[in-house]
């Protein structure tokens, strides 16, 4: 906890038809999931005005974090891995380790907090995302591979002066964004007694992941390696902006792309993270020979026929495409746009099956350090429901993200509040904010927030 930020109680909770037998299960992890053991947690939160008192005049601010505990628990019950623990076995005869997740009900860790002074505005009105939300999150510096040891499942609930704060922290080794945001949508629906969720409960099974043979063993002289070399890695002082995009600024962006390569096959969204990435690249000190990346996450659900929209794990594919500092300042958006597109559509579900195999003959950890200065990569999504997220006394105002894996060029979309917007958090050194914020070039897309009340 920072300063500012006053824990009231902490415990754990656990699924509440929790059986005997049931610690026997345990769920494998796939190479999706086992590269990113050295990393850190998913961390997203959401600000919702404060609950009102009830009727009768009581207060309620025990009633509602008991309710949220309760709802939780109920919650957990369909989402038996975030209750658990990792757990290894370590194999002597070929001297690696293997990891799965311990259905052991341990419990998720529950943190009921007070932000004293801070009130909606100072969160949703500052120009840059002020520090203390990193302190709405629990586990902070805890990485994946940890959760042999700590809860793989983290919620706070602060309190501010006239709002609350869900900051929820899930082990990103056994969920990606679909997955964390299908917990967090059925729990807001079990917590306002919606049975929705019962349509689309998580499935667990790895059966569809044909010919690998579980547990997927790792060299444990590599795993140590891999786990101590983040420990002596520094990121640069860093600061985060959200820059809000409208519907309509958003379709101008599309057609004009598509219109500058004489195509209509660029997204909106291709085009928008385009965009970005030029004025990012734009406002750097840069070399005009340095190559410049660009890494994106790319869904496997959509493209592995066998794979439900229901997997509950990690599902995901990095691609990336790389351009010169020069090339990315003088082209035009649609032409960055192109090559966007063109990456993106050779990711076949033959291309997955390809990198999953590989990846099972010569396994491949994502450390910190690949997040160096030339790189910008994109994490989460438009498509996923924030704004749904009613646990009983209403939509959220905002979306923030916590402090895990936050490094310079980083950006993290979001669906906006206005149907078809989009909120991009840019997390960059404070001199390429700053320059972007001069860049009316980028600005001139770039629309005042509009926050529920």
């Amino acid at each position: 906890m920072s300063a500012g930020v006053r824990s009231i109680s902490s415990s754990l909770v656990q699924a509440s038809t929790h059986k005997a037998g049931d610690e026997k299960q345990r769920i494998e992890l796939t190479p999706w999931d086992l590269q990113l053991l050295p990393l850190g947690p998913i961390q997203k939160g959401l600000l919702f005005p404060k609950p009102k008192p009830k009727e009768n005049g009581h207060e309620n601010t025990f009633n509602f974090i008991h309710h949220l505990k309760t709802s939780l628990s109920q919650t957990l019950d369909h989402f038996p891995p975030l209750a658990g623990r990792l757990a290894t076995t370590e194999h002597v005869d070929d001297n690696t380790i293997s990891f799965y997740v311990d259905c052991n009900n341990a419990g998720a860790l529950f943190i009921h907090a007070e932000a004293y002074g801070v009130t909606i505005s100072d969160i949703v009105e500052s120009v840059y995302v002020p520090p203390i939300v990193h302190s709405f999150f629990p586990l902070n510096g805890v990485n994946n591979h940890e959760g042999v040891s700590n809860p793989l499942l983290g919620v706070q609930v602060t309190e501010l002066v006239d709002g609350v704060f869900v900051g929820c922290t899930i082990n990103h080794s056994i969920a990606d964004g679909t997955s964390f945001w299908h917990f967090f949508n059925s729990w807001s629906e079990i917590s306002r007694g919606s049975i929705q969720y019962l349509s689309k409960l998580p499935i667990f099974q790895r059966s569809f992941l044909n010919g690998i043979d579980y547990p997927i063993r790792i060299s444990r002289v590599y795993v140590k390696e891999s786990f101590n070399h983040d420990h002596t890695f520094v990121l640069t002082p860093l600061k985060e902006r959200v820059f809000h995009f409208t519907k309509q600024s958003i379709a101008k962006l599309k057609a004009q792309a598509n219109v500058e390569v004489g195509t209509n096959k660029i997204s909106s969204l291709q085009a928008l993270l385009s965009h970005i990435w030029q004025s990012v690249v734009r406002n750097k000190k840069l070399e005009p020979d340095e190559e410049m990346n660009y890494l994106m996450v790319i869904g496997a659900r959509p493209r592995l026929q066998e794979l439900p929209d229901q997997y509950f794990g990690n599902a995901v594919k990095i691609g990336g495409i790389t351009m010169k500092a020069k090339e990315l300042k003088d082209k035009k958006v649609g032409e960055i746009a192109l090559e966007m597109n063109k990456m993106i559509a050779a990711q076949t579900e033959e291309e997955f099956k390809r990198a999953l195999e590989s990846w099972i003959k010569c396994p491949k950890l994502i450390t910190k350090a690949t997040m160096r200065s030339n790189v910008t990569g994109t994490s989460s999504s438009p498509w996923f429901n924030i704004y749904g997220n009613d646990f009983g006394w209403g939509r959220p105002i905002a979306v923030r993200s916590g402090s895990a894996n936050k490094c310079d060029g980083k950006i993290t979309v979001f669906r906006g509040e206005e149907e078809g917007s989009i909120d991009i958090e840019a997390c960059l050194l404070s001199e390429t904010l700053d320059a972007m914020a001069n860049d009316q070039e980028f600005m001139n897309f770039v629309s005042p927030f509009h926050y529920l009340s």
